[in-house]
């Protein structure tokens, strides 16, 4: 690493930084991106912007907000546009896999454990503190996106909407998102003040010294928008699905597992806008209700070992494929690991493929116009809808953490304490996801603990 990549005089530029140095920094941040993404995103704002100044303020806000507009992990899709900004296709392509691997490695790993030592007094107790705190995550999310994105009667009404429409008519989320989206498109045009987007990642005016990537920096070849490009990406992200997703065909059949788990996660992939919490509903919907992968106590506890682990909120795909491809025994009785660990990979595979074709095929586009990215009308519109979901989220996380054994057995007063804790926590002392998580999983143990020494 050269002394000047991470000098402190801001008036020289940054030598400039080789694709090996990249790429031990992109693996750096797979292990130790945590926080969900509004903690990751100001990770990388810090290190690459106000530190090692890679990129100006400017053109990583401009990053950023296309990402937002996107379907998919934002957070790990910010990694990929800047790592191809840098090194073109090969670096987008590792900074994308390098920020989801780790975190794909450590979950598969803890939830064999989970599947295979989930039983055990210690673990029984750390689960049952850091469910409530899951909860409390989730309400806090649903009040922070709330509050940002509800600035009208109109999409308050929206957002009110969604949550009816998915926890009293059971509606399948990808209609919600379309029917917000159409629903904003129109209002867009009949009440436009109704559907503004607000700047909420600032206007890029803040300056750390010249960066090597800057405001005026002129564009790359490999960044330049070429229709021969976009058509050579576009057929080799569709063979690469083709062919994944036709080998589990012609091995499995199409109602096999797997098959399935690439054809949902693909669909999941495609509706994820709001973020990971706003897809959970279906990846739920389809996970739980329809294919039963697993139960819905095991989502909560995924959701839990998803929140203490690097990477985007979003691997909890990878979970869900785990527990699904153990529950099945997909490959007899005897490797339940590998059943797990094969469709905690397809899961996955599934969900970043088109994050990955997003970028690379649109990211030149964006660089060529250089101008300020918009939250279109549709997207105010989904973004209200996402509030909605995440609540109903909330109610169905509450219900199962409160009333384990339904609405006929006893109250668990300690995890609403817990809950109230962590929100409270969250909310005004503005504490970090994982110390409350850490802290509700230490109150779990300890009650497990004393309840047993008592009972004994």
């Amino acid at each position: 690493m050269t002394k000047k990549s991470i000098t402190n005089d801001r008036s020289a530029v940054p030598d400039p930084v080789s694709f090996w140095e990249a790429f031990f920094y992109w693996l750096k941040l797979g292990f130790i991106s945590f926080g969900g993404p509004a903690g990751q995103i100001s990770m990388m704002h810090q290190e690459l912007v106000e530190r090692r100044r890679w990129i100006s303020e400017h053109r990583f806000l401009h990053a950023l907000n296309y990402t937002m507009v996107l379907p998919g992990p934002e957070a790990q899709q910010l990694a990929t546009y800047i790592g191809w900004l840098m090194h073109g296709t090969k670096g987008g392509i590792v900074a994308g896999t390098l920020f989801v691997l780790p975190s794909l490695f450590i979950l598969i790993a803890l939830t064999w454990v989970y599947l295979a030592f989930g039983d055990v007094r210690a673990v029984a107790g750390i689960l049952y503190g850091i469910k409530p705190a899951v909860t409390a995550i989730v309400v806090f999310a649903a009040y922070r996106i709330g509050t940002r994105a509800l600035k009208n009667g109109v999409l308050w009404a929206m957002a009110a909407a969604a949550f009816v429409a998915i926890f009293a008519l059971n509606v399948p989320f990808p209609y919600i998102v379309l029917g917000a989206g159409v629903i904003g498109f129109l209002g867009g045009r009949i009440a436009p003040d109704k559907f503004k987007a607000g700047g909420h990642h600032g206007d890029g005016r803040k300056t750390y010294g010249p960066a090597l990537i800057d405001d005026h920096t002129p564009v790359s070849d490999h960044a330049r928008f070429k229709w021969a490009r976009v058509i050579v990406y576009a057929l080799v992200g569709l063979a690469l699905w083709v062919g994944v997703l036709g080998l589990l065909f012609s091995q499995l059949g199409w109602q096999g597992t797997l098959t399935q788990m690439g054809w949902f996660f693909t669909k999941a992939a495609l509706v994820t806008f709001g973020g990971a919490y706003a897809v959970l509903p279906y990846v739920y919907q389809g996970g739980v209700d329809h294919y039963q992968w697993l139960t819905a106590t095991q989502m909560i506890d995924g959701l839990a070992l998803g929140e203490t682990t690097p990477g985007p909120l979003i691997m909890i795909v990878a979970f869900v494929g785990f527990v699904g491809g153990w529950t099945k025994e997909l490959f007899g009785t005897d490797s339940l690991a590998l059943a797990g660990m094969a469709g905690a990979t397809v899961a996955t595979f599934f969900t970043f493929l088109p994050s990955f074709l997003f970028i690379l095929l649109g990211a030149p586009a964006v660089e060529a116009t250089r101008h300020d990215v918009k939250f279109t009308a549709p997207l105010t519109g989904i973004t209200a809808a996402v509030v909605g979901v995440v609540l109903n989220l909330a109610v169905f996380f509450a219900y199962h953490v409160l009333w384990p054994q339904g609405f006929e057995a006893s109250f668990e007063w300690l995890s609403a304490l817990i809950g109230i804790g962590a929100f409270i926590a969250l909310w005004r002392f503005k504490a970090g996801v994982i110390p409350v998580i850490g802290a509700c999983g230490l109150v779990g143990l300890a009650y497990i603990f004393f309840k047993s020494f008592v009972g004994a």
